[in-house]
């Protein structure tokens, strides 16, 4: 799996198309959903950067021998929770998980593994929220 840079737009997009993927396809009305939710703009991206991290990641999974499609993006794995440790910046991170709620809602159905997903999302980046306090 590619890293990013901590913060970077590219870094918060890839999580979102996790988030895509979560319940193992991606369809149209999410990814217009995303659109209209306007991702580029909120995210720092340049235009038709989001379908590159989108293919990327998919490259990333599908090239990865430890990896199968079933698996890939298992919450408890090294490589995801690397993924989370990627974004620090609390309103960043805000940001990306309204993101992922528009994107795991959009076809109208929660799967096991997206409600998994937000869960783990919302449980790691404010599980020590003292931690905010004490950087500043």
């Amino acid at each position: 799996m590619r890293t990013y840079t901590s913060n970077s737009p590219q870094a918060a997009g890839r999580i979102v198309a996790i988030a895509l993927l979560a319940d193992g396809h991606l369809n149209s009305s999410e990814l217009a959903a995303i659109h209209r939710a306007r991702i580029a703009e909120r995210l720092g991206l340049a235009p038709g950067e989001f379908s590159t991290i989108l293919r990327d990641l998919c490259e990333d999974l599908l090239t990865n021998a430890n990896m199968d499609w079933s698996d890939a993006c298992k919450l408890d794995s090294d490589v995801m929770q690397q993924v989370l440790l990627e974004l620090e910046d609390p309103g960043l991170r805000a940001e990306v998980l309204s993101l992922c709620l528009v994107a795991v809602h959009a076809d109208r159905h929660l799967s096991d593994n997206e409600a998994e997903l937000l869960a783990v999302l919302s449980k790691s980046w404010h599980a020590h929220p003292w931690q905010r306090l004490l950087a500043s």
